[in-house]
């Protein structure tokens, strides 16, 4: 086997070429591979896109004869069933292949083991590396992780809000918190998750058009994204921006007005019916799960975002803080909601911090999730 500080250094590469499949391959997890042969890279490659070939395969393809004899490191346990592709272990066997290092196994019931036992009894030898390999590994697939474990796509937050907690101040004005350049921040980062959910009210007041911004190197493939709103009583204006383009999904209540939800129809939108007065947040995720969307981002309102945090779903929040004080006893706060006594509040860690011009951005992620 490979030396730890060689070992780590080349499932970290696999890492960085994972990270570039962000936004293409869900609901497949995002997998880089790197091959070495007599200490020098002969292969490398990552998942670019869903229904594409799989990271091992493009590396294999890259490296050709020099495979044979060759350490594959992998970020996450190769498959062994056939799916949109075939299975990677007959890819890695059929290479000659001598070594499999992975960071960790894949908890896919379709998998979940399943690749190393196959290579292992194929006569090759098999590493998972765990530790801080593993942990790293988590984080990047964490949407991946909690599609699987609990049956639901990944809920992130994005709030924007002042330093005492407000999302608009007394008046009611909500333009603009932060400055352009969180803005800019959270149309990037919309092309990383697979749907933007937003309150009815966010809609009527600001007319989001909730699409990405496309990253600076030209997407393997294009991207199929959903807008999803939360509206009781089907009051989407057919006007709004938000239906020009990309998919959209409407979750009514009961009491939806029959004739609006056709004219929904009409236009293009998906009705998700439920049975209260109000959607339902955990029904609507595992209705979201059968459309195989894997993660969500939740961009308001203050309703919305309480209903999250009430509901126990929420797995990150991205808080883009603008280095202000509103204050005002009728300014809205940034969560609403029931709320959590102090005994039983929704724990979090800092995962990362950045500085968008004179705003603050904090990453933090569920106190018990993927990566802990």
């Amino acid at each position: 086997m490979a030396e730890p500080n060689e070992r780590d250094r080349y499932l970290k590469q696999a890492l960085r070429l994972a990270r570039r499949g962000s936004g293409l391959v869900s609901p497949n997890p995002m997998v880089g591979a790197v091959l070495v042969r007599g200490g020098r890279v002969v292969g490398a490659g990552w998942h670019r896109f869903y229904g594409g070939a799989h990271a091992e395969v493009e590396a294999l393809r890259q490296a050709g004869a020099r495979a044979a004899g060759a350490t594959l490191y992998v970020n996450l346990e190769p498959c062994d069933h056939t799916g949109k592709t075939p299975p990677c272990t007959e890819a890695i066997i059929a290479a000659g292949v001598k070594r499999v290092t992975a960071a960790m196994a894949d908890p896919n019931p379709l998998v979940s083991g399943r690749g190393f036992r196959r290579l292992r009894g194929a006569g090759l030898e098999v590493e998972e590396a765990g530790g801080a390999a593993a942990a790293a590994a988590a984080v990047l697939n964490s949407a991946y992780l909690v599609r699987i474990a609990e049956r639901r796509p990944f809920l992130a937050l994005k709030i924007a809000q002042s330093l005492d907690g407000r999302i608009a101040d007394a008046a009611g004005r909500s333009k603009w918190i932060t400055g352009p350049e969180a803005r800019a921040y959270t149309r990037r980062l919309r092309f990383e998750y697979d749907a933007i959910l937003v309150g009815i009210n966010t809609v009527l007041e600001d007319d989001p058009g909730l699409d990405y911004q496309p990253p600076a190197r030209p997407p393997a493939a294009e991207k199929t994204y959903w807008k999803i709103i939360l509206d009781s009583r089907a009051r989407l204006p057919l006007t709004a921006r938000c239906l020009k383009r990309g998919r959209v999904a409407v979750a009514v209540g009961r009491t939806a007005d029959p004739d609006r939800v056709k004219r929904l129809e009409a236009a293009g939108a998906l009705v998700l019916a439920g049975a209260g007065e109000r959607p339902d947040l955990p029904e609507v995720m595992k209705k979201l799960y059968k459309l195989n969307i894997g993660s969500v981002l939740v961009e308001g309102g203050a309703e919305v975002f309480g209903a999250c945090l009430d509901a126990g779903l929420t797995d990150r929040v991205y808080l883009c803080l603008a280095l202000i004080l509103l204050g005002g006893r009728t300014a809205r706060p940034a969560v609403l909601g029931s709320g959590r006594r102090l005994a039983n509040p929704a724990r979090f860690r800092l995962t990362g911090t950045r500085r968008l011009a004179e705003d603050r951005l904090l990453v933090l992620d569920r106190a018990d999730g993927p990566g802990t």
